[in-house]
């Protein structure tokens, strides 16, 4: 798991490839002060994956400043992309991991062969208690973001991650993070995304509710939705085997196969 200098500055990322395959990466884009960590390991290390799953700048291991725009944002992937000599890759994104996917896949199709986006949207209001009170009430910011990006049950070991993850998260960054998702609107764009789409909505999910998928499903052309059932904002976590189990199958399917993998 190293680091790399790119034009964005130097990220962390976690390399799943292996060196003999000839599958087109998988790029993990996390959520609003999160990390790499909150991918599960069965989608990290999905075969079909050959994942890389990086840090944000100000996240996890890499270093500081974040960013509070989404296409600041999209450009670290795409630098982090050329840093590895990636021409291509399937941009993987979570909540506002999901908008950069989005993101990258407007400002750059040349280098898209698909997206999947969990727990997103088009638009990503921030709720006023979130975004006004991040800065100088992390801790009670965090304890109410626990009750609402779970469904139940949920796993005793990811939940006490995750809350540990954004507790070390500056509070800077996170507010960066939510400014980056409240001013992130593209329903207005989302005809220009070409690029194949696995959107993943989850039926109990509180900050990206159902309607928010079927919305993308709507409005991305090649779209399919798949709709996690008691599933929160965390359903990857919440249900790994669940979620990875979908992905692996789109992966090798003609729609991504068809156009990614002609070589193998």
């Amino acid at each position: 798991m190293p680091y790399i200098a790119t034009n964005e500055g130097q990220l962390y990322y976690a390399d799943h490839r292996k060196a003999d395959s000839t599958r087109t990466p998988v790029i993990f884009v996390h959520g609003a002060g999160g990390s790499r960590l909150d991918w599960p390991p069965e989608l990290r290390r999905l075969p079909a994956a050959n994942a890389i799953a990086l840090d944000l700048p100000g996240h996890g291991n890499s270093p500081s400043p974040g960013r509070s725009d989404i296409l600041d944002y999209a450009r670290v992937v795409l630098a982090l992309m050329d840093a590895l000599e990636i021409k291509e890759a399937i941009i993987c994104g979570h909540s506002m991991g999901g908008g950069i996917a989005q993101t990258v896949a407007l400002i750059a199709p040349e280098r898209t062969r698909g997206i999947i986006l969990i727990g997103t949207g088009a638009k990503l209001r921030v709720h006023p208690d979130i975004l006004n009170r991040v800065r100088e009430q992390k801790a009670d910011v965090v304890t109410l973001l626990q009750d609402w990006i779970w469904a139940d049950p949920a796993p005793p070991d990811a939940k006490e991650n995750a809350y540990h993850g954004l507790m070390n998260t500056p509070a800077d960054v996170i507010y960066g993070d939510y400014l980056a998702c409240d001013s992130f609107d593209i329903r207005e764009q989302l005809g220009g995304i070409r690029a194949p789409a696995l959107i993943f909505a989850g039926s109990a999910d509180l900050m990206t509710p159902h309607k928010f998928g079927e919305y993308l499903a709507q409005n991305i052309p090649h779209a399919q939705l798949v709709t996690i059932s008691n599933g929160g904002h965390m359903m990857a976590l919440e249900q790994p085997q669940k979620v990875a189990s979908v992905v692996g199958q789109w992966l090798d399917s003609a729609v991504i196969r068809g156009t990614t993998d002609a070589s193998s």
